[in-house]
């Protein structure tokens, strides 16, 4: 289980990081799917999550497990991944 508020976004194009997104996965998620065109059951299907699954993301569930976040940010080519939190930039 991970607790979406302490985590970052990061995307991986060309071989180099850039952060995306500080704690909020389910706003950055719920974005990507529409810039992308897609309705909660096309994310599900495409990405290989359940419905349920997408729709308690997108409503900021206070805890999902990382792996199924991970396959479902990979449609938009990004991931979960853990990092320090800077306590000076909260």
């Amino acid at each position: 289980m991970v607790y979406y508020q302490n985590i970052s976004l990061y995307l991986h194009p060309k071989r180099y990081i850039r952060k995306v997104m500080n704690g909020n996965l389910s706003t950055f998620v719920k974005e990507k799917r529409k810039q992308f065109g897609l309705t909660q059951q096309e994310l599900s299907e495409k990405s290989g999550v359940g419905l349920r699954f997408v729709r308690e993301m997108e409503q900021g569930k206070n805890t999902l497990r990382m792996d199924k976040v991970n396959q479902a940010l990979a449609l938009f080519g990004a991931e979960l991944s853990a990092t320090v939190i800077n306590k000076n930039n909260e």
